[in-house]
């Protein structure tokens, strides 16, 4: 058994299909990020970053105690390791996976997280920020266009590193970008919600919590704010264990 930490957002939802590809048993723990239920010592214990998702593998390969598992992309490499599966298994092959999955985790999640926050969630104003921010989610959605015009899948086959962009790519009308500009994209991405496994991964987060973190302008309360990106969230990173 897994247990899943997870809110219900895109880059959560990497993991859940991953979870489902495999059909390894899991748990969902939720958070409310808004609310700040992930804030805690408890939690830091689990992922020193206090940020969704994570994971705890009650029955890891070695035979040992209970092992936490932080960063998605982590995640999806520990969880192709531990079933081999959706990760090559030749050198060349497994190289060209490991390089698209942290291409998604430097650049098309990062850039497309920023223009997120700039485009919908702070003030007014922040003309610099969102141009600067849309004008790199729309380039790395080119690197993403150019990849798909070679090869069906980022690694040749379907595998982690689809797994970990494609949540990125279903919900770039909230930043103003139409992906019908991306044609390989959309027929990629149609290609992935197809799967079973995908389908059920998305019932399986689909929470009352889920509108919270898809409004196209949202307005949060000073709580809200701070427990996203303000004061209690950078507290946070300051309490050292034992405090």
């Amino acid at each position: 058994m897994i247990d899943l930490h997870y809110a219900a957002t895109g880059n959560n939802l990497k993991v859940v299909i991953m979870l489902e590809e495999v059909g390894v048993p899991y748990r969902l723990v939720k958070y409310d990020m808004f609310a700040g239920t992930h804030l805690t010592p408890e939690f830091r214990r689990i992922n020193p970053n206090a940020k969704l998702p994570a994971i705890v593998d009650h029955a890891p390969a070695d035979g040992g105690a209970a092992l936490p598992v932080f960063e998605s992309g982590a995640i999806l490499m520990y969880l192709a390791e531990k079933t081999g599966r959706f990760l090559p298994a030749d050198p060349r092959g497994r190289t060209v996976a490991q390089q698209w999955l942290i291409w998604q985790m430097a650049g098309l999640g990062p850039m497309h997280g920023q223009a997120h926050h700039f485009v919908r969630y702070a003030p007014e104003g922040q003309d610099y920020g969102i141009e600067r921010y849309t004008r790199e989610a729309r380039r790395q959605l080119n690197v993403l266009e150019y990849r798909l015009e070679e090869a069906d899948y980022l690694a040749g086959d379907y595998g982690i590193a689809d797994m970990a962009a494609y949540p990125w790519t279903t919900g770039t009308h909230l930043i103003g970008i139409d992906l019908a500009d991306f044609p390989r994209i959309g027929d990629w991405g149609e290609r992935i919600a197809a799967r079973p496994a995908v389908a059920r991964a998305k019932a399986a987060i689909l929470d009352e919590n889920r509108a919270s973190y898809t409004q196209t302008r949202a307005k949060l309360t000073p709580e809200q704010w701070s427990n996203m990106f303000g004061d209690r969230m950078h507290a946070t990173a300051t309490t050292r264990p034992g405090s």
